[in-house]
């Protein structure tokens, strides 16, 4: 038997002797690649013979066996909806992109559970064994959490953005750990760890004034329940499965209840549709694969430096295939365009040499996988971060747009090329690979882990339930400080009184 075909085989054994659970899946965010990445898990669940309610902005086209949608969505935002700004990727920008993210979770609030499909499924009697919740920019689906009263598994598409970690109070020392927003690594300059610091504050802020009371503000509007009231929600999340892994998103430590599932999203590869794999194929010099994502438009590419590049592309040997959503005019023949390309299949193709990526970190994960370098022109959210981390374990190199001309595009185009930077992108991909188990066997090992044991409690820190004084060790801090002070006045004033009585002595001699 084929060893890799062992986990699979253990896989079906269990789940031939375990009964099927009642899962409610609630994914709300109007970025529809933030429901890509857990949609192969879903699916897997559904086959296991797991029943699905899933609460979607993004219902599937075919019909799914033990899956069932509630259709939250509109199509007023879904894909390529934010234009590519050459400012984009700034400090000043990087603050401003929480306020854009409580828009959206806003958005996603009031929009999402006063839909009538929501309402009607909240009129019937309704029961189950677990809650799994993409928890993100809002907190205000927590309220059906609480309606249903099930343990709770929080999905994370990214890197958790720093506001999350409280409640599973998991290490954010500012001193090493980046946080989602700043674009650096974890070796810190002095500056850019005050900076850093400033920015976990400024994320705590945005959180408690913008996130958390306007979550509950539309939770009990819309659900009559108050996420905050006695217990605050979010505390009671059983386990979050992140999208990341250390081999590309840096060490740092997660307590026990944190699982890091990075790649959960690469499937099977499937066949490359005939013109992109004919255009690929014939390219005897390699190709270069541009795209920048699902929610940014290609087609908004400031036009010097979309014309920037299609210098530098007529000038090199690769071909080039650019995800465009329009006619490009004026390209060399060596670029094709296409509206949507299989980005998975293009960049596991044995021809494929560089990535030019915005550095979204689905993206990011299939070039890691598929061993590709990477050059990453950062936008928004955790773009910056995520090319700053993949630079430095070596899989690419950063260029912000504003600094993108014919020369810097070629200087990055001709490193990235080089066989060495290749082989350190194959050494990545390797890293990446090699665990104990692939994401989604762990995933589904722990989902039925925390419905086993009933949100499995044990697993959870005690930090979590700890007032922020106990945490913070203030109180410890405060009874040190004023036993110390206590004993230093002790010994002053003792060692005042036997000063003065030698001077009194010196005194009594000399007279």
């Amino acid at each position: 038997m084929n060893h890799k075909m062992i986990p699979l085989l253990i896989l079906l054994i269990i789940s031939t002797c375990s009964h099927g659970l009642n899962i409610l899946v609630i994914l709300p965010h109007v970025g529809k690649s933030h429901q890509l990445v857990f949609e192969p898990l879903l699916k897997q669940l559904a086959l296991r013979e797991h029943n699905l309610t899933v609460i979607t902005r993004f219902p599937q086209t075919k019909i799914t066996p033990n899956w069932r949608d509630i259709n939250i969505g509109d199509d007023e935002v879904a894909t390529e909806f934010l234009d590519i700004d050459v400012e984009a990727g700034t400090r000043l920008t990087q603050f401003a992109c929480r306020l854009l993210l409580v828009e959206l979770g806003k958005h996603s609030c009031d929009d999402g559970l006063g839909k009538k499909e929501l309402q009607m499924f909240l009129k019937e009697n309704n029961q189950f064994d677990l809650v799994m919740v993409e928890i993100f920019n809002t907190n205000c689906f927590m309220g059906l959490v609480k309606l249903f009263d099930a343990p709770v598994i929080g999905l994370s598409s990214s890197r958790p953005p720093t506001w999350i970690e409280r409640w599973f109070a998991n290490p954010e020392n500012p001193s090493y750990i980046p946080t989602t927003f700043t674009g650096f690594s974890d070796s810190m300059t002095f500056l850019q760890r005050v900076e850093n610091t400033l920015s976990l504050v400024w994320d705590k802020l945005i959180y408690e004034y913008f996130i958390a009371g306007p979550g509950n503000h539309s939770s009990r509007r819309y659900l009559g329940v108050d996420i905050l009231k006695e217990f605050d929600a979010m505390y009671n999340v059983s386990l979050l499965l992140t999208n990341t892994h250390f081999s590309l998103n840096l060490p740092r430590p997660f307590v026990p209840n944190i699982i890091e599932v990075g790649g959960i999203h690469i499937e099977e590869p499937k066949e490359i549709p005939n013109k992109i794999a004919k255009f690929m194929n014939e390219s005897s010099e390699g190709v270069i694969y541009m795209s920048m994502g699902s929610t940014l438009r290609g087609n908004s590419f400031p036009s010097d430096k979309r014309n920037a590049f299609l210098k530098v592309f007529s000038r090199i040997q690769q071909r080039v295939i650019w995800k465009w959503e329009t006619n490009l005019t004026n390209k060399p023949v060596n670029v094709e365009t296409f509206s949507w390309t299989p980005q998975r299949e293009i960049l596991c193709h044995p021809n494929m040499k560089v990535f030019i990526s915005h550095g979204g970190l689905l993206g990011t994960i299939e070039a890691v996988y598929c061993g590709v370098p990477v050059i990453v022109i950062p936008q928004y959210g955790d773009q910056p971060l995520n090319a700053k981390a993949l630079e430095k374990v070596g899989g690419g190199v950063i260029l912000y747009l504003q600094d993108a001309t014919e020369k810097t595009i070629l200087q990055s185009l001709n490193k990235v090329l080089s066989p060495k930077f290749k082989k350190s992108a194959e050494d990545l991909s390797e890293r990446f690979k090699d665990r104990p188990l692939s994401p989604m066997e762990t995933a589904i090992y722990w989902i039925e882990y925390v419905a086993k044991y009933r949100g499995a409690p044990h697993i959870r820190t005690a930090a979590v339930l700890m007032p922020a004084y106990q945490y913070l060790l203030i109180d410890v801090i405060a009874f040190i400080a004023l036993i110390v002070i206590s004993f230093s006045y002790c010994m002053y004033k003792i060692a005042a009184s036997v000063f003065l009585k030698l001077r009194r002595r010196n005194k009594i001699k000399t007279s």
